[in-house]
């Protein structure tokens, strides 16, 4: 079935056509069911929330996401959230506008994050560990007033390879992002469905179907922190 050139979701109409994107897709499609499987991400009637930076993982993310769930093999709600954290320079139209376009269920939040993080944190140290607390803290406000109980966020395999070197190396433990976790206050999942995809898979993905989708911007190939993903 995913051998059909034009047997695929919305989301990739106008993709290329050549043997070479089919296979990356098949190769996208797998991985992230594999992981879904592997790690019991699925609950009955569960929501998800798809957080969408606009970066290229979580741009990889979304469409696969909904390539499964157009497939019957993905039984759960799709909701795409992007944070919009008062960051400057952002292209805050551009999402919406796509989002809306390709008929993708979503919804975009405002929270000036960048503000309290530059007024908090001294000049030359880094922001990302608070900037990551506060954006957490809105994505689960957000999912649970839309009554999602699992929040997907865009972290690829690369990403839990560096995150386990940079706890080995500078914190002397043995941890990594794991790919389902359940939260403290223990009401929703954070689940990483491309945790055996590779990074250079994303951008491949997302290079070849950029002028496609995100004409006049570079919105699908900016990178951000691993937790803007």
């Amino acid at each position: 079935m995913l051998d059909e050139a034009d047997d695929i979701h919305p989301l990739f109409h106008g993709a290329p056509k050549g043997l070479e994107f089919r296979k990356l897709r098949k190769r996208l499609v797998s991985q992230v069911r594999e992981a879904v499987e592997t790690y019991g991400m699925v609950q009955p009637g569960a929501r998800w929330l798809v957080c969408l930076s606009g970066g290229k993982d979580s741009y990889t993310l979304l469409a696969v996401l909904h390539e499964l769930k157009w497939r019957g093999l993905l039984p759960v709600d799709l909701l795409a959230c992007n944070l919009d954290q008062g960051q400057p320079g952002f292209p805050a139209t551009v999402l919406p506008e796509f989002l809306s376009r390709m008929g993708v269920p979503h919804r975009i939040d405002y929270q000036d994050t960048y503000s309290i993080v530059m007024d908090k944190i001294p000049s030359g140290r880094t922001y990302c560990s608070l900037c990551s607390r506060l954006r957490r803290g809105n994505l689960y406000r957000i999912a649970r007033e839309e009554g999602c109980s699992t929040v997907v966020l865009g972290h690829h395999r690369d990403d839990i390879l560096e995150t386990f070197f940079m706890n080995l190396f500078h914190g002397g433990r043995l941890a990594a992002m794991p790919p389902k976790l359940l939260n403290e206050d223990g009401d929703l999942l954070l689940c990483r469905p491309l945790a055996f995809v590779s990074e250079a898979d994303c951008e491949s993905f997302a290079r070849a179907m950029a002028i496609r989708s995100f004409p006049a911007t570079s919105a699908a190939l900016r990178t951000g922190c691993n937790g803007c993903r």
